[in-house]
């Protein structure tokens, strides 16, 4: 073996690593944060939780993605630790589905056909159709297939070329007794926990297993421990995922190790003692690809048989090496205060419908505190006084807490649509913030008005009752339109919100002309403007809300134009409406 030899070998890992990556980042954004939001609805069942999990581990090519995606479930009280013990095992088995696709790098024939099916005659193939949809097209979608494409293109040349380069080993005896070292059990594991460790995937160590058995100086006695620690070490990256989370999320990156060393523990008796007594006769035989995969699926299909029936047994264990403690209640309530996992990140679609729907969670907080707060109006109440000012502390955490999460998330490769719902979220949030401040502005002044005994006269009072009813309406249909999406409901919301604009002026001139008529105090008036303005500008950020949704929709958000166009005389349907309105609330 040369040293352009150790350069291709080298070349071709980094093609390999680079094209696993690309394929799993395209198949996760093409997924949509769906096949996620499958896994947390749908595992009910512990039997559900294993093929769930084994179907997304092979769809996205990654049982870390779907496992440190579990720890994220957990840690936020999405799922309980018995849950997501079906997922765990289910995504040890979907992550053999590599290995398969890797092992046909060692098909031989003179067939054409047959031979279609080895990388080096198809992939360069899909290489050409992946270049072509990512250069020349400009939908998402077709640039994120190509870049799938591409990936899997690159890892299966990455494969072949680090198996042309390591042809040449078998014939060097120190590689041969480097790995008869392996068929020791203890440094075979170790050795295939390292690898996997170093690598963080057990798919691209297998494969750099499957690239070293090209030379036919792998046996199985020597793969088979390696297999083993290879899916040991694939607990490295979801043990790093659990740091910083709740006991519950600790206890299902523990439960994913455990499982793993009981299946090796148990499949190592086995294999070992089965040799010893019946000495297997395919023990010192040469391993191939397509056997290597075997035997990584057959162990990961056998830990879970197994295991599967003893999955309450293996919670219980990790309660016992993880155990409660005298914070465990306040841990619980911690882990389901309305945060979202950071681990949700690793899948940013996902990441993305999770905090939508914690905004729809703000929303309906801004809602109800513009609704107590006009309830106000009329009578003081000293109850709802506290729950309001409650629920302004809870908006303002939720802006500051969401939008440090949507920060970290625009960091990422983000696609057409993830950007415009990142940027639909991020409006919104501070929308309904000004929503909840303009409801505590409401509250100050009739709590001034109660302290000091101070009316409206039987007029203005009812002035503000019409005002009052618009502003339910306005905050009632944006906010139903923004957790609905519903894009015909956010239309209704300009024509009322330039109908409170209206009543505003109307107001002010009415109430203006009964301070000169002396039939209102300066003090009075002031109390007054000052309450119909929080009306206003509440339905100004209404409109913000509603102009956001409809202008996201059509891929654009040009909020100035949009106004210009629809309040147009020619706009049927918006004057439609404002006719409507100010008819419903005419103070006449």
């Amino acid at each position: 073996m040369t040293i352009f030899d150790v350069l291709t070998l080298i070349g071709g890992l980094a093609m390999f690593l680079f094209g696993m990556k690309v394929m799993g980042d395209g198949l996760e954004k093409i997924s949509g944060g769906k096949l996620e939001s499958i896994l947390e609805r749908l595992t009910n069942s512990r039997i559900k939780g294993v093929l769930l999990g084994l179907v997304v581990t092979a769809l996205i090519q990654s049982s870390g993605a779907v496992t440190v995606m579990a720890v994220g479930f957990v840690n936020s009280g999405i799922m309980a630790l018995n849950q997501v013990i079906g997922i765990i095992m289910g995504a040890n088995i979907g992550t053999t589905v590599t290995a398969w696709l890797l092992s046909l790098t060692g098909i031989e024939s003179s067939n054409i056909f047959v031979s279609m099916l080895k990388p080096s005659s198809f992939a360069p193939i899909l290489a050409l159709i992946g270049i072509v949809l990512i250069m020349f097209f400009k939908s998402d979608k077709k640039k994120t297939v190509g870049n799938i494409l591409l990936g899997f293109a690159l890892l299966m040349l990455g494969m072949t070329s680090m198996s042309d380069a390591v042809e040449g080993l078998k014939d060097v005896p120190e590689f041969t007794s480097i790995l008869t070292k392996f068929t020791n059990p203890i440094l075979g594991v170790l050795a295939g926990i390292i690898l996997t460790t170093v690598m963080q995937s057990s798919s691209a160590s297998v494969g750099v297993l499957q690239a070293l058995s090209s030379t036919g100086a792998v046996t199985v006695s020597a793969a088979f421990p390696i297999i083993l620690g290879q899916n040991i070490g694939s607990c490295t990256t979801v043990l790093i995922s659990s740091i910083g989370t709740s006991k519950n999320a600790k206890r299902t990156a523990g439960a994913h190790l455990v499982f793993n060393v009981i299946g090796v523990i148990i499949a190592m008796i086995l294999f070992y003692g089965g040799n010893a007594i019946f000495s297997l006769p395919f023990f010192d035989e040469v391993v191939s690809p397509a056997s290597i995969a075997v035997i990584h699926s057959v162990f990961n299909i056998f830990s879970t048989i197994i295991l599967f029936p003893f999955g309450k047994q293996l919670e219980k264990l990790m309660y016992i090496i993880i155990p409660e403690d005298k914070n465990s209640e306040t841990e619980n309530d911690d882990s389901q205060n309305g945060l979202i996992s950071e681990k949700f990140i690793i899948t940013p679609s996902y990441a993305l419908d999770k905090t939508k729907e914690k905004c729809d969670d703000m929303a309906l907080l801004a809602k109800e505190n513009i609704l107590m707060s006009l309830d106000f109006i009329k009578i003081y109440n000293r109850a709802k006084d506290e729950k309001i000012k409650e629920n302004e502390k809870k908006l303002d955490a939720f802006e500051d807490e969401l939008e440090t999460y949507l920060v970290k998330i625009s960091a990422l490769d983000l696609g057409t649509e993830d950007s415009m719902k990142l940027s639909k979220l991020s409006h919104a949030m501070g929308n309904f913030e000004r929503i909840g401040d303009y409801g505590v502005n409401i509250l100050k002044i009739k709590r001034n008005m109660h302290k000091n005994k101070i009316h409206f006269s039987s007029d203005a009072n009812d002035e503000l009752e019409v005002m009052s009813r618009a502003v339910k309406e306005i905050i009632e249909n944006s906010i139903t339109a923004f957790i609905n999406d519903d894009i015909e409901l956010a239309l209704t919301v300009e024509p009322l919100e330039q109908v409170i604009n209206n009543l505003k002026a109307e107001l002010r001139a009415k109430h203006a002309r009964r301070m000169e008529n002396g039939e209102c105090s300066v003090e009075n008036g002031i109390l007054f403007f000052d309450l119909i303005n929080s009306f206003e500008r509440v339905a100004d950020h209404c409109s913000n809300l509603a102009v956001c949704i409809i202008e996201l929709s059509q891929g654009s958000y040009q909020i100035h134009s949009y106004l210009k166009d629809i309040k147009s005389s020619s706009n049927h349907i918006f004057m439609d409406s404002f006719e409507k309105y100010l008819e419903k609330y005419s103070l006449n």
